[in-house]
């Protein structure tokens, strides 16, 4: 299952804040803000930040993708 934070990048766009500003706003350190920019899991503690100061549920910042199942054909 992979993890996207696509939600969270179009809330930052919708509240005219860029990531540097959400790593002030939440004390998040760079390298968190970067697993989020490349797409990896992140504590709950971080996405807890995030929430407490976009004023959000975590379903409004991330978003579970199941991986498509590899399908083993026989002939």
């Amino acid at each position: 299952m992979n993890v996207s934070y696509k939600k969270l990048w179009k809330l930052l766009i919708d509240k005219d804040m860029m990531k540097k500003d959400l790593q002030a706003e939440t004390g998040l350190s760079w390298a968190s803000v970067t697993k989020l920019s490349k797409g990896e899991p992140v504590s709950m503690e971080v996405l807890m930040k995030i929430c407490k100061a976009l004023h959000c549920d975590v379903g409004d910042i991330v978003e579970f993708i199941e991986e498509p199942e590899e399908s083993s054909s026989k002939e």
